[in-house]
């Protein structure tokens, strides 16, 4: 380090090597970071005043930086390695009649993965996020949304009751995420835009197709002008965003109490890519969401003005979306506990 020697600031910088025996991780990142830092370590403030050096010293002053450098960089991967070595020593002793457990690495599951996808897509369209209880009264979750009090899922063979009523009548466990909406137009006037993830309960069989709780995601717009078009154009933009440009949607006709008129939205099979196999049931499409213009007795239940605000709303099963996108051919591989399958789509290690 002869060049080194010769500056009085290189040569303290290079005698303070010895101060690299530092005695964990910590303190001898903190002492890399202070002494050769790319932003603001000693020699770094060096370097920056060799442009300032006479023309003819440069070269000599430059040599001598390179020095100083190579010399505390050597010295800070030694004793890294030094550190490495010593933990590892120690760790190796802890028990050395057992091997050591393989650590499980977590992951989001695929379902959460694509319900945080829907949501930021949705938001780069100006939607906010909104949630609600689980467990509601009949009132918002049904007659609020124009079910007439005969319609078949009241019954307990299709809702979860709960002990106990209220003003608006029995508790249940919600049946789908539409409550949110009656609870976001009650809170203040229009102009809304939500999407509404959340857990749904229903008395169903746990079966290849359903499941008695599972993640739901509505999309709720009301604004004065809103009209079928809009529905459509944002739902399709949706479908080629989270899927690809290019896959193909049709929207069919359908019924529901709660919107009018009423349609589902059919995408192309993600597993045949139109062609038809079991997973689609040889159509080529698959359904993946039920929507249509909010109908007018909603939004005066809700204590909107139907006569000058209309809107629209959407409700999918993100668990349905992801074996859409997985190619899965049973929801019972996303909600049956199998880490197996998790890990591989989830992105998991054991």
């Amino acid at each position: 380090m002869s060049h080194a020697n010769e500056y009085p600031e290189l040569a303290e910088l290079v005698g303070q090597v010895p101060m690299v025996l530092a005695q964990d991780a910590a303190g001898l990142e903190a002492l890399r970071i202070a002494l050769i830092g790319r932003k603001q370590g000693r020699l770094t403030d060096l370097f920056k005043t060799l442009p300032q050096k006479p023309a003819e010293e440069r070269r000599a002053y430059g040599a001598a930086l390179n020095e100083a450098k190579v010399a505390l960089e050597q010295a800070f991967e030694r004793r890294e390695g030094e550190l490495r070595g010593a933990q590892s020593t120690a760790a190796k002793a802890d028990d050395l009649t057992m091997p050591g457990r393989r650590r499980w690495v977590g992951a989001d599951h695929p379902v959460t993965k694509v319900i945080e996808e829907i949501c930021q897509i949705f938001k780069g369209l100006g939607f906010a996020v909104a949630v609600g209880p689980e467990a509601e009264d009949e009132w918002l979750n049904f007659f609020a949304l124009n079910f007439p009090k005969d319609h078949p899922a009241l019954d307990a063979h299709d809702t979860m009751y709960l002990p106990g009523e209220s003003e608006g009548g029995r508790m249940l466990l919600r049946t789908h995420t539409s409550p949110v909406q009656i609870r976001t137009m009650q809170a203040g006037p229009p102009p809304y835009r939500v999407v509404i993830p959340g857990m749904v309960y229903r008395n169903d069989p746990f079966d290849a197709s359903h499941a008695p709780a599972f993640a739901q995601i509505e999309g709720l717009a009301v604004d004065e002008g809103i009209g079928l078009v809009d529905l459509k154009a944002t739902l399709t933009h949706f479908v080629q965003q989270f899927f690809s440009k290019t896959t193909k949607v049709r929207f069919r006709p359908s019924y529901f109490p709660f919107t009018e008129p009423s349609g589902e939205l059919d995408v192309e099979c993600q597993v045949c890519r139109g062609s038809g196999c079991p997973a689609c049931k040889n159509t080529g499409w698959m359904e993946i969401l039920g929507c249509g213009m909010v109908h007018p007795n909603v939004l005066t239940n809700a204590g909107v003005d139907a006569e000058r605000y209309s809107g629209w709303a959407f409700g999918m099963g993100p668990g349905r979306v992801a074996m859409n996108r997985y190619g899965l051919p049973d929801i019972r591989y996303l909600y049956g506990g199998d880490m197996r399958l998790l890990r591989r789509f989830a992105g998991g290690a054991a």
